[in-house]
């Protein structure tokens, strides 16, 4: 029984190189995306025979030629490092802030296609192009997600804060209500707003430069208000995001979950 198995399956395998030979081949005619003139005759990768193509489109459709795999092996996008995040498009008032990447090696034959090479986030930066502080006027809180701390740029050399006395704290309010648009975000920059929750407690953290050089604080903090005071914030990037909230506590450092921290901008 073992030796006319393996009679057997030499037989098929046999006539497959014929079938296969018959006709249908992707040699030299590999096509981008779907082309239907992109097409053979011949035996198709799920055993079937007649027309079958050797396009780009041939995978979801599943009518390649046999070889297709062999000849038009799929070939995925690859992109380059994220650059360095720009600076505001705009001082002193809240903005946008942009970072790319590029096409290493663009996609081929239904290879992955490639991903966002673009991202947008919210800032506000408190130095006019000419070194002076300026923006600290601004009123609600202006708020983004705390991983723009790791991005932010040192401040120049002619900033009035003294490096080693540059220091922060944080601010601890419980949300009291926000606009629907926070739900609503689906932009790669702005996914953090959807985590903004009535009732939440939520950790805020002021840190140079958006602490003012003259009250060492930042602006809508709630300094100097009892816990039933209603105080407004806005999410940058996205103005239609915005509610209020009541102060709960100062601390040194925050220590709420990445997705309820953010940072005064």
């Amino acid at each position: 029984m073992g030796g006319a198995a393996l009679s057997g399956a030499l037989c098929l395998g046999l006539l497959w190189r014929l079938w296969a030979g018959a006709g249908g081949s992707c040699s030299e005619r590999c096509c981008q995306g779907r082309d239907a003139a992109c097409v053979s005759s011949g035996w198709r990768e799920d055993g079937g025979y007649g027309r079958c193509y050797c396009d780009g489109g041939c995978r979801s459709t599943r009518d390649c030629c046999h070889d297709h795999g062999q000849a038009c092996p799929a070939r995925p996008c690859i992109v380059g490092e994220w650059s360095h995040w720009s600076g505001c498009a705009e001082q002193c008032k809240p903005n946008l802030r942009i970072r790319r990447r590029y096409v290493q090696q663009e996609p081929a034959n239904a290879g992955e296609p490639c991903p966002a090479l673009e991202e947008k986030a919210g800032c506000l930066e408190y130095l006019t192009y000419q070194g002076q502080d300026c923006g600290h006027e601004h009123v609600p809180a202006f708020i983004t997600t705390s991983e723009y701390g790791k991005e932010r740029k040192p401040r120049a050399a002619s900033s009035p804060w003294p490096s080693d006395k540059e220091t922060g704290y944080c601010v601890e309010f419980k949300t009291e209500s926000l606009s629907h648009y926070c739900a609503l975000e689906h932009r790669p920059y702005a996914r953090w707003m959807q985590y903004l929750r009535e009732g939440h407690t939520v950790c805020v953290a002021c840190q140079p430069p958006a602490m003012s050089t003259d009250t060492h604080r930042c602006s809508g903090d709630g300094h100097n208000t009892d816990g039933g005071k209603i105080l407004h914030w806005e999410a940058v990037g996205n103005s239609r995001c915005q509610g209020t909230w009541k102060k709960i506590r100062q601390l040194e450092q925050c220590s709420c979950p990445l997705v309820h921290s953010f940072i005064f901008t």
